[in-house]
C-alpha cells in the first residue's frame, strides 16, 4: 500500500505544477492583467508597450508607442492601430510576404494575427467599424492612449486563448522597397501601400502590471511579463503542502497496518 501511495504522489505533485502555470495571473483587486513589449515589424524601427486590465467587462488601455513614421502629406501621420484575435497570436515573419515586395501588408499578416476585434482608438467607436477611421487614429511618431471601455466578448476570448495580438499600422514609405512605394494598399486603394501596413506587434500575455523589458527591435513577440518567478514560488508552496500530504497519508496508513 504505502509503495502504491509513493506512486500516486508523482503525477499529483505534476498536475498541481501544471495547473499553477496554466492559471491566469489575477490582482488582488480582480483585475485580469495583459501587456505586451511591441516589436517592429517591416523595417519601421519603432518600439512600444501595452497593458490590458480587464475587470468584468471593462478594459483598461494603455498603449505607448515611439519611432513610428511621423508626417503624412504635412500633417502628422495618423496610425491606426487594434487588437486582432481569431488565429495563430503571433506576429508574422519576414516569409509571410507572399507577392515579394518586401513588405508585409496587413492581408499577409492576417493568418498569424487574425481579424480586428477590438479597434484602439483615442476616442469614440472600439468596434472593428472604426478600424480604419484615421479621425481616431494615433498621430505622429510618438503617443499615447489611455482609456477605459467596454470590451467585446470576441477580445475577451482572444485574451483567455492568449491569441490577442495588437499591431500598429503605418509605414514611412521613404523606407519601403521601390515596388512597396508605388502599391496601393490593401485595404484601402485610395491610400498607399505604407498606410495600412503593419509597423509595430505584439502577443498579449497574462502578467503583472510591471511591463518587461527587451525584445522591441526584432518583431518577434517574446515571453514577456508572465511572473515566472511568482509562480514558481506559488508552485513549490504546492509542491511541499502535496507532498506534506502524501507523507501524512502514508504515515496513516503504516499506522493502521
Amino acid at each position: 500500500m504505502n509503495k502504491t501511495l509513493r506512486f500516486m504522489a508523482v503525477p499529483t505533485l505534476a498536475l498541481g505544477a501544471l495547473a499553477l502555470s496554466a492559471a491566469p495571473v489575477m490582482a488582488h483587486d480582480g483585475a485580469e492583467h495583459y501587456q505586451s513589449t511591441l516589436g517592429q515589424l517591416n523595417g519601421s524601427s519603432a518600439s512600444g508597450s501595452v497593458t490590458v486590465d480587464v475587470t468584468g467587462n471593462q478594459a483598461h488601455v494603455v498603449l505607448n508607442v515611439s519611432g513610428l513614421a511621423a508626417t503624412f502629406m504635412d500633417a502628422p501621420y495618423p496610425h491606426v492601430q487594434h487588437i486582432h484575435g481569431g488565429a495563430k497570436g503571433v506576429c508574422p515573419a519576414p516569409s509571410a510576404d507572399t507577392n515579394g515586395d518586401k513588405v508585409v501588408n496587413t492581408t499577409e499578416g492576417a493568418p498569424s494575427y487574425g481579424g480586428i476585434v477590438t479597434t484602439l482608438s483615442t476616442s469614440g467607436d472600439t468596434s472593428p467599424a472604426a478600424g480604419l477611421d484615421l479621425k481616431v487614429a494615433g498621430q505622429g511618431a510618438a503617443y499615447t492612449v489611455d482609456r477605459t471601455f467596454e470590451l467585446n466578448a470576441e477580445t475577451k476570448a482572444a485574451l483567455k486563448a492568449g491569441t490577442a495580438v495588437v499591431v500598429v499600422h503605418g509605414l514611412d514609405p521613404a523606407t519601403l522597397s521601390p515596388a512597396a512605394q508605388a502599391a496601393k494598399s490593401d485595404l484601402v486603394p485610395e491610400l498607399p501601400l505604407a498606410a495600412t501596413s503593419p509597423a509595430l506587434c505584439g502577443t498579449l500575455t497574462a502578467g503583472q502590471m510591471k511591463m518587461p523589458t527587451g525584445g522591441a527591435a526584432t518583431g518577434i513577440p517574446t515571453e514577456t511579463g508572465t511572473d515566472t518567478g511568482a509562480l514558481a514560488l506559488g508552485g513549490g508552496l504546492a509542491l511541499v503542502a502535496l507532498a506534506g500530504g502524501a507523507y501524512a497519508v502514508r504515515r496513516r496508513t503504516s499506522a493502521a497496518a
